[in-house]
């Protein structure tokens, strides 16, 4: 099993959940997260201010999957949150030793 994390946009979410429940992924925990990639600060203007942002706001989801279904969900995610542009987010992959469903207590892939 490989637990993914997928660092994205604001704005590209709604893409990136639409495309994976057209895959069949059915569960993910997504969170709101600030951060800084290469590009470190970035200047921003609201309203005719210029202020410069040094951590900027971004989605993380997180999926457990299957080995099997690993490259597919991976494939679809930066399909969708994909813009061309620097700051597009990242992709991590970790391996999961063990799921537990606590209200079944079923184990593995199962559990998913």
């Amino acid at each position: 099993m490989k637990k993914i994390e997928a660092i994205i946009r604001h704005h590209k979410l709604d893409d990136v959940k639409n495309a994976l429940a057209t895959i069949g992924v059915q569960g993910m925990t997504v969170t709101e997260v600030r951060g800084m990639g290469r590009a470190g600060q970035v200047i921003e203007s609201y309203r005719g201010q210029v202020y410069s942002v040094d951590l900027t706001p971004r989605m993380l989801i997180e999926l457990v999957v299957s080995d099997e279904a690993c490259p597919q969900i991976i494939q679809t995610v930066m399909i969708a949150a994909r813009t061309g542009q620097v700051g597009d987010g990242r992709i991590l992959v970790t391996s999961i030793e063990d799921v537990i469903r606590v209200r079944t207590g079923e184990t593995g892939v199962e559990a998913l």
